[in-house]
């Protein structure tokens, strides 16, 4: 089974993205960085910019899955509100293009990369690093962290692919 995942850690400022191939048991990363967008610019081409270069990373990768971080509130509401908008820019590229997308907690993804949800920063960054055998740590953090999410995807897209044939 070889299965391509689009990764994304929204953001408005800062969308990080990461492309993972599944082929045989072992993740490879094809591509990984960050969607950067210009505070003081107008929020609707802020998320414009934000969806027309996911609907480039769709187009030029052609993913089976796109998946995406779920929010996480904090106690900043104002920002969780734009990380939704963000989020939901990413949604809607991938529907547009009839593509699963599927939602992971921060937690989900921490504990399916480092085995605890509770890991910080950089031990998902060496995890990350191990598991895709990069050279180097990725950075920044928010490429790392939408490397993370396609991983915490990609290794469930095998059992997920299984169970389907079962209930078919």
């Amino acid at each position: 089974m070889h299965v391509i995942v689009l990764g994304i850690d929204p953001g408005v400022a800062n969308t990080g993205y990461g492309v993972v191939a599944h082929q045989r048991g072992r993740v490879v990363a094809l591509d990984g960085g960050v969607i950067e967008t210009r505070a003081g610019t107008d929020a609707g081409l802020r998320l414009a910019h934000i969806h027309q270069r996911v609907c480039e990373l769709i187009d030029e990768y052609n993913p089976e899955a796109v998946a995406v971080e779920d929010l996480y509130f904090g106690s900043n509401a104002r920002s969780a509100f734009a990380v939704g908008q963000a989020r939901g820019v990413v949604i809607l590229a991938a529907g547009q293009r009839a593509i699963r997308c599927s939602s992971y907690t921060p937690q989900q993804v921490k504990t399916a990369v480092t085995g605890s949800g509770r890991a910080g920063k950089e031990q998902v960054q060496r995890m990350v690093q191990t598991l895709l055998s990069l050279p180097e740590l990725p950075t920044p953090d928010h490429a790392a962290d939408a490397l993370a999410v396609a991983i915490c995807h990609a290794n469930g897209a095998s059992l997920q692919a299984a169970m389907e044939r079962v209930t078919a």
